[in-house]
């Protein structure tokens, strides 16, 4: 048990975000101060971890008082392409985990991180530099979560004075972990099949374009918007974030920076493509940027650049 009233626990610490997450909070707070928990046990590195269901309040208002949690990263969810083939689940876990947390939060007056998505626009969305204020008419069960929970989360903000901060995150990358399920996941799964096999089926068609964020940005954005202080949050709903666009043929043009060879074939899902075809080309950030500096670092060059030394790396390793 934690002898601090600060400790941090993350809910969905075992996802592509969660794992990149606990560690660099282990490094801010200390690896006991930050306890990982998940559905199903998970090796994380050094730290406290408990197996933990979000949907069970009671275990969660237990974990929270034994280790004096003081804030807590929600990201335990079920994502857009998983959640169509599972829409009454996704429904249940993106909405009612996000209730018992900001409940508890209400209780105890911790404070709350809990990420949303550009799956809160919808095809009458603008797509091209999508504004933080806008038409919102999502069309899956994963953005029909997220748009109702950024109205849950500034809705506990202004009634009952919780202090929760949220970001839509474009589609992310990173080479710590597999895909999750997510319909921008062909930009992870892409290198991975480049390294391995030398060629990749996309599941999204060549002139698909998306916003996308390395994962070191993404990492950096919520640490940043958490240490911020209070009065500069002014969106408590959830604030636009952006890094940088592309199609899958730009990616692979980049990706043959590295493997000449490189080849791209295309295997269209059609729930994924539809799902795509709903979401902005780009993302205008700039109330981030005003309110708390927020600028990223990597672009699409450099973010293939550094996913290719680290996934060859790694795979070097393991043989």
């Amino acid at each position: 048990m934690l002898s601090s009233t600060k400790a941090v626990l993350v809910i969905g610490s075992s996802g592509q975000i969660g794992a990149e997450l606990v560690s660099r909070l282990r490094e801010i707070h200390g690896a006991d101060q930050v306890v990982a928990s998940d559905i199903r046990q998970a090796d994380l590195g050094d730290g406290p971890f408990e197996v933990l269901n979000v949907l069970d309040k009671s275990a969660l208002s237990t974990v929270v008082k034994n280790y004096g949690v003081g804030e807590i990263y929600l990201l335990a969810a079920m994502l857009s392409a998983v959640g169509e083939e599972h829409p009454l689940k996704a429904w249940d876990l993106n909405m009612n985990g996000l209730l018992n947390v900001l409940e508890l939060a209400r209780e105890t007056g911790i404070r709350v991180y809990w990420p949303s998505s550009i799956a809160v626009f919808g095809s009458n969305t603008p797509k091209e530099n999508t504004p933080q204020h806008t038409i919102m008419e999502p069309s899956t069960v994963y953005g029909f979560s997220k748009l109702a929970g950024e109205r849950w989360c500034e809705y506990y903000h202004k009634r009952y004075g919780v202090d929760v901060r949220s970001l839509r995150y474009p589609g992310l990358i990173g080479w710590k972990t597999p895909p999750g399920g997510g319909t921008t996941d062909y930009a992870v799964h892409i290198f991975h099949e480049a390294i391995e096999k030398g060629h990749y089926a996309s599941f999204l068609s060549a002139n698909t374009r998306l916003p996308m964020m390395y994962m070191p940005d993404a990492i950096e954005a919520t640490i940043r918007l958490m240490q911020a202080p209070s009065e500069q949050i002014r969106i408590r709903s959830s604030y636009n974030l952006a890094g940088f666009s592309f199609t899958p043929e730009e990616l692979a043009a980049a990706i043959r920076k590295h493997q000449p060879e490189f080849r791209l074939d295309y295997a269209i899902q059609p729930v994924r493509q539809s799902i795509a075809d709903s979401w902005p080309a780009s993302i205008d950030d700039s109330e981030a940027r005003k309110d708390w500096n927020w600028k990223p670092e990597f672009t699409l060059e450099s973010m293939t650049a550094d996913m290719w030394v680290n996934l060859v790396g790694a795979r070097s390793q393991s043989v």
